[in-house]
């Protein structure tokens, strides 16, 4: 589903402002991302992923967008989420599935303190409160989360600890804004801002994905960190702030529609509670974006929108296993297709759109219809990978400097 919202007028330069938004959905989310991002990254002439201006990230989508400005390609994320054995790392998901046994430990060393406390106001004042609501202390002996979010600092760690890489906004060479909120004051915070700059990345990532009752909040410098989709769900308005010419947002969170196609599942009651708890997150999500979106054409008159997100009857979006390195590829596959369709079939209403910004699709692939996400992942073998990027990144370097000395 593609959504293109123009500029009342686009600002005149030599090299057009690009920034990306990508939304939280966990590691299904995240694998639909990746396919999406990869369509788009092969199929628009004079636009790479991995060399905009600004990034956004929330939740999953933080992760993307770190690796994004640290200038990791569509194509290395793509292979280590999808497990491929050619990966600079394995990604495995159950890793991040690993119980929060320090945060349980924690919690457990209360429950004396609690009782005794409870058994006290209750012999104090037995006619004023009653024992029921003397043991309401123990809720504070509930976990806040169940599995443990330490490994998925870990994990970013892994990926940025490489050369010409770095785990410190300030080091980068374009802005990267991770959002989470602040647990105490329902504020959200942008990681890579003023203030907030000095965080590791990987924390940030950490504090951003850290959904509430899956993961316990993450305390950095004596505050306390939740997920930042609590807020808002692409916090699109921190790129358009950076005066920004176009932004893409990418979002997979849209709740499914069980009635409108030919699915064995209509009756999503029927498939347990996890799958309740994720349709109705998902239309809180879709519902405060689209209100977000339609205000920012007021708001910023003079940047170009293109929001990109699953078909509503999508169902193989909606019950993907993460598990299974089968159903990864299979996802990430299938979002790359459904999003080279939906470019196909509105081909010539994004040549107009992309014109202003000296952008156009490549006709050429999006065209060919043989062509597989593996296919085009074979654009960059993984030997030549490491020499590609450090090239990359010169020549980008140069290119800059060229257009900096023309225009002085």
């Amino acid at each position: 589903m593609l959504t293109l919202q123009s500029a009342s007028q686009v600002v005149d330069r030599p090299q057009p402002r690009i920034g990306l938004a990508v939304a939280g959905g966990g590691p299904v989310g995240a694998i639909y991302e990746l396919g999406a991002l990869r369509a788009l990254d092969e199929s628009i002439n004079g636009m790479h992923m991995h060399y905009l201006k600004t990034y956004v990230g929330v939740s999953a989508g933080a992760f993307i967008a770190a690796s994004l400005a640290n200038h990791v390609s569509t194509t290395q994320m793509c292979r280590i989420f999808m497990g491929q054995p050619d990966a600079e790392l394995a990604f495995r998901p159950e890793a991040f599935l690993r119980p929060a046994y320090r945060e349980y430990y924690q919690r457990v060393k209360q429950i004396p303190g609690i009782m005794a406390e409870a058994v006290v106001d209750w012999l104090k004042r037995p006619r004023l409160s009653g024992l029921s609501e003397s043991l309401n202390g123990f809720s504070k002996a509930i976990p806040a989360g169940i599995f443990d979010n330490e490994t998925i600092n870990q994990f970013i760690e892994q990926v940025l600890n490489v050369p010409g890489r770095s785990n410190d906004f300030r080091e980068l060479d374009t802005r990267l804004f991770v959002v989470a909120v602040d647990l105490d004051t329902g504020v959200a915070v942008r990681f890579g801002s003023e203030g907030f700059d000095h965080i590791p990345i990987s924390r940030a990532v950490q504090a951003s994905a850290a959904l509430p009752g899956l993961y316990p909040p993450v305390r950095l410098e004596g505050r306390d960190y939740v997920d930042g989709a609590l807020r808002r769900t692409l916090h699109a308005s921190t790129a358009l702030n950076e005066d920004i010419d176009l932004l893409i947002g990418v979002n997979p969170l849209v709740p499914y529609d069980a009635v409108s196609g030919q699915s064995e599942h209509q009756h999503l009651a029927l498939e347990g509670l996890p799958l309740v708890l994720s349709q109705t997150f998902r239309a809180l999500i879709q519902s405060r974006m689209k209100v977000g979106i339609g205000k920012y054409q007021s708001s910023y008159p003079n940047a170009g929108i293109m929001l990109l997100e699953p078909n509503r009857d999508d169902e193989q979006i909606f019950f993907t296993n993460v598990f299974s390195y089968s159903s990864r590829s299979s996802l990430c596959e299938h979002a790359y297709q459904t999003t080279r369709a939906e470019l196909r079939s509105r081909s010539e209403e994004l040549d107009d759109f992309l014109s202003p910004y000296g952008l156009s699709l490549n006709h050429e692939i999006l065209n060919d219809q043989e062509r597989s996400l593996f296919m085009s992942l074979k654009s960059e073998p993984r030997r030549l990978a490491p020499v590609t990027r450090a090239l990359e990144r010169a020549l980008k370097r140069l290119d800059d400097g060229l257009g900096s000395l023309k225009n002085s």
